[in-house]
């Protein structure tokens, strides 16, 4: 399953995912901190997606409500909650 999802709230403008039998394949983020999400994308792949909801669920950046790893986690969960196609 490929997610193109749009995150709210933080730099990044786009995030690709690539999910395969409940593991993360790959994450590749437009905009955003490049580094950090280069990090973030190198230690989710491999990742069972419900792992990486419950680790990166709620984290915050500086005073902002959500950061990139949230919204990874909410794209995840939102994808999760879909009925299968």
């Amino acid at each position: 399953m490929f997610i193109n999802y749009q995150p709210h709230g933080v730099c990044a403008r786009q995030m690709l995912i690539q999910v395969e039998d409940g593991v993360v394949q790959d994450l590749q983020v437009v905009g955003g901190c490049h580094g950090n999400l280069q990090g973030i994308s190198s230690l989710v792949r491999g990742m069972k997606v419900d792992e990486v909801i419950r680790r990166l669920s709620g984290i915050h950046c500086g005073t902002k409500p959500t950061s990139c790893p949230d919204q990874l986690a909410q794209a995840l969960s939102q994808a999760a909650a879909e009925p299968a196609q």
